[in-house]
């Protein structure tokens, strides 16, 4: 790797999730039917955040989640976000280090990972895609 890579790898690395992060997510409430989550997936979100009134997070639905569903015969519109959501998901605060939340992906296979601030509310979701995106965007950039 050369020097110039290197510089770019820790300067990412040191760079918050905060700065890197999607502001605008789609989430959904607990009581939200299956259905609907499912409908939100299909525009392209491997996952939905489940939020309270006060948008604190309480879980996150996945794909996987909506497949065991159906899997096992249940309608989507019988369940709720509530009764299959993982609950207490990961998450991290937006001061969090690109370079830890890199560890973090690796370590657990985690695709995405809400941003909460100290209070629990969303703030925002990164993925392993937009870091992906911030270091071929740098290596792309032509060096002065």
């Amino acid at each position: 790797m050369s020097s110039s890579n290197m510089a770019v790898q820790s300067q990412i690395s040191r760079m918050t999730v905060g700065a890197v992060m999607e502001r605008e997510v789609t989430t959904a409430s607990p009581q939200a039917k299956g259905s609907a989550i499912a409908r939100l997936m299909l525009e392209g979100f491997g996952g939905v955040p489940i939020v309270d009134a006060q948008r604190r997070l309480v879980g996150v639905v996945t794909e996987h989640d909506l497949l065991t569903v159906i899997d096992r015969g249940t309608s989507l519109d019988g369940i709720t976000a509530e009764d299959i959501m993982s609950r207490n998901p990961y998450s991290l605060p937006p001061e969090s280090s690109v370079g830890t939340l890199v560890h973090v992906f690796r370590a657990s296979g985690l695709i995405r990972a809400p941003v909460v601030d100290a209070t629990g509310v969303l703030v925002g979701i990164v993925a392993r895609r937009d870091i992906l995106r911030l270091y071929v965007e740098a290596a792309e950039k032509p060096t002065s």
